[in-house]
């Protein structure tokens, strides 16, 4: 174990996202004195299963102090946390904090946020860096102010997108750089050798919530359009279209252009093998799909058990 000062660290967070941060954390032998994290919920059949979120099984194993406020601003939340005596706060993915929370701490609230802050400020950054079809992204930790992503920037660290890649497998491999991101900017807080950095927000963008009614792809956009808006919401929370007035959802596929178009959204199946739907400009060739209350299959799978009833998806 590293030797570290004695700092008292309170964590917040809650998917599996946040998990080798606050890994990193305790094995760099930082004092946890706390994490925070959503309340448990119910669900499998029936809804009889506790559901824990990945944060809290983590600390549990580690023997840390869990706290899972239904209300931040809840005096008695607030106390409890006040008595633990935070030196520094560390969020990865949680919920917006009010003032008296990421106030608390001496040394501040740092936040995770993945993107290249001030682009894409909000809550699904990953997906709209890829929907949007860009080939650069990465991630920032910065201190938490009012405003949601907008607080003094301490470190950032860039990775490239690849053509192919989902917001999944962005997401997998950024939860492992942004672990050592966050565990650089606790160990230069704490040392005093990070400057903070005003952001200048006249380049900031936005990344707003994905709700499932935005999720519906348009055929009518270029293929490249399609193929990136596709990937970017795979596999959660899904790009979606009608077929025989069912919800497909299209996870991967690839682009076929400079051939001949026909009338955007009409589907081609080929034998048992391929699936390609009609863009503005080509076709998409749909890799991997999931009919409405069906499995997540592969398109040779899915068309081994499929006879049409319409030819467009639109």
């Amino acid at each position: 174990m590293i030797h570290q000062p004695v700092i008292r660290i309170i964590f917040m967070g809650t998917p599996d996202f946040a998990v080798p941060t606050l890994d990193l954390l305790v094995l760099a032998g930082f004092d946890l004195v706390g994490v925070v994290t959503a309340t448990d919920k119910w669900g499998g059949r029936g809804g009889k299963k506790r559901i824990v979120s990945a944060v809290k099984s983590y600390a549990h194993a580690k023997g840390i102090k869990v706290l899972q406020p239904k209300n931040l601003k809840a005096r008695s939340f607030q106390e409890e946390l006040q008595s633990l005596q935070p030196d520094l706060q560390v969020v990865v993915a949680f919920r917006m904090l009010p003032e008296v929370v990421w106030s608390l701490p001496p040394l501040g609230t740092i936040n995770l946020h993945a993107s290249l802050l001030p682009k894409y400020r909000g809550a699904a950054p990953i997906n709209w860096a890829i929907i949007n079809g860009e080939v650069k992204t990465g991630l920032t930790t910065f201190f938490i102010q009012k405003e949601i992503d907008t607080g003094n920037l301490l470190l950032q660290d860039s990775l490239e997108i690849g053509p192919e890649e989902t917001a999944g497998e962005l997401h997998d491999r950024m939860k492992v750089v942004g672990a050592r991101l966050v565990l650089g900017t606790v160990e230069g807080v704490v040392a005093g050798t990070i400057e903070p950095i005003a952001q200048d927000h006249s380049l900031a963008t936005k990344a707003p919530k994905i709700y499932h009614s935005m999720c519906r792809i348009d055929f009518t956009k270029s293929s490249a359009q399609v193929h990136n808006f596709i990937r970017g919401m795979s596999p959660y929370p899904g790009a979606w279209t009608i077929l025989d007035g069912l919800e497909l959802k299209i996870l991967r596929a690839t682009t076929l252009v400079n051939i001949a178009v026909t009338k955007p959204g009409h589907v081609h199946i080929v034998g048992r093998k391929s699936m390609l739907i009609a863009t503005a400009d080509g076709f998409i060739a749909v890799k991997e799909l999931q009919m409405q209350g069906k499995k997540r299959m592969d398109v040779r799978s899915f068309l081994n058990g499929y006879t049409p009833a319409a030819t467009s998806v639109l």
